[in-house]
């Protein structure tokens, strides 16, 4: 093969489909056949208002009020192995020059996701999947919605444009919930995926239609240099001309044989979905802020995802979060039938201390390449990712930002 794929998330599929229209003959290594990590977990929302990183010194501050229970932030003591270095490593990152820099970078990058996404759909004929209509944010208290509206007009959005709420958008979201609603800003332009499950078989059966190969197996290590080689779990061996590693939290396993170092921790979500429910039919996306939780009709049902939960990949769920999230959708009085049977998910995203990807070469010399990390923005950025790669293997080279230099 020309080149293996290793992760066949939404990130891995868009690369393979790049590479693909460049004429490269692609395998695919995957470790689920039925994609339960993040690219299926999240809240289909194609964010290009999150042009900030996340590691900031506005975030710091605010982190003590957002800690679990009271908030979204969750900092498990049995995991301060894991966060407490990639804390220490945040503050870093958080430095006035480091942020402005990777603003930059990653403005840059978000600017471009939604026409990559448009080009995606209707390169596989899919453009049904995507919307671009905005979301809500909405307000609980005329306090909370005098701060969020002010701190939203402060923000950078990016190409994101937004209004106050109508007044009969303010009756619509008054429909779904018995809280009454205080305020409320609709973004204009900001996009969602109709269903995440059906993009990930869209984005493989585009795949697959085009010469693809997929591999459903763990891999057990990769190793570089003319001819790069990925040795499965099974002991197999597959060889190609170069590799991309796409396999988000896993990534750094694979990749930290090699010689580089990945101090990326494993953040993770959780979701609570009714397949059954009453949430209007085309209303996009609504965040309810003061709860940190968002909430998003699918064609599989009505998913209401929040929390950030810092820890180790393999550790096991805490329950007690989805017992919140149904707090907080009774509370709301939203429109879930059967709320004590929703199916339950928990996921990790892929972040690295200064909330920006790594997409690049392993080294000048070698033929391993990377894009992984994405953290809240990988549905957002899969497309563009996925241009970026295929461009890089072509011999681009990626942003310097987006280096995994930037922590050795």
């Amino acid at each position: 093969m020309d080149v293996i794929v290793v992760g066949g998330g939404v990130v891995g599929l868009n690369i393979a489909l790049s590479l693909q229209a460049q004429g490269q003959t692609i395998t695919l290594i995957e470790r689920e056949r039925n994609r339960t990590s993040a690219s299926y977990g999240n809240a289909g929302h194609i964010a290009i208002e999150q042009v900030e990183p996340l590691a900031s010194m506005a975030m710091i501050r605010s982190a003590p009020g957002r800690l679990y229970p009271k908030g979204a932030l969750a900092l498990p003591l049995s995991a301060i192995a894991h966060w407490l270095p990639f804390s220490l490593r945040l503050l870093h990152a958080a430095k006035a020059s480091r942020f402005a820099a990777g603003k930059a970078a990653l403005s840059a990058v978000v600017a471009q996701a939604m026409p990559a996404w448009h080009r995606r759909m209707a390169n596989i004929g899919a453009t049904d999947l995507l919307r671009t209509d905005g979301h809500y944010i909405v307000w609980e208290s005329a306090e909370s919605a005098r701060k969020g509206r002010a701190a939203w007009t402060a923000a950078d959005t990016g190409t994101a444009i937004f209004h106050d709420a109508t007044e009969a958008e303010l009756r619509e979201l008054s429909s779904i919930t018995s809280t009454p609603v205080h305020g409320a800003i609709r973004f204009e332009n900001t996009g969602q995926i109709i269903d995440n499950r059906r993009l990930l078989e869209a984005l493989e059966a585009a795949f697959v239609a085009r010469g693809g190969v997929i591999i459903t197996a763990d891999v057990a290590n990769i190793t570089d240099g003319n001819a790069p080689q990925v040795r499965l779990s099974s002991g197999d061996v597959v060889p190609a001309r170069k590799v991309v590693v796409a396999a988000g939290v896993w990534s750094k396993a694979l990749l930290e044989p090699l010689g580089v170092t990945i101090p990326i921790i494993a953040e993770r979500g959780y979701h609570i979905q009714s397949p059954v429910h009453k949430w209007p039919k085309g209303l996009p996306p609504v965040v309810f802020e003061d709860r940190s939780m968002i909430v998003t009709g699918f064609e599989g049902g009505l998913r209401a995802a929040s929390f950030v939960e810092l820890g180790h990949v393999s550790g096991p769920p805490d329950r007690s979060k989805w017992t919140r999230l149904r707090r907080h959708v009774s509370e709301l009085g939203l429109p879930f039938t059967n709320l004590s049977s929703a199916d339950e998910w928990y996921g990790a995203r892929p972040t690295l201390p200064d909330y920006l990807p790594a997409i690049g070469r392993l080294t000048p010399e070698g033929n391993v390449w990377y894009a992984f990390g994405h953290q809240h923005l990988g549905l957002t950025l899969a497309a563009i990712t996925g241009e970026m790669a295929a461009d890089m293997l072509s011999g681009t080279p990626a942003p310097t930002a987006f280096s995994l230099k930037r922590f050795q």
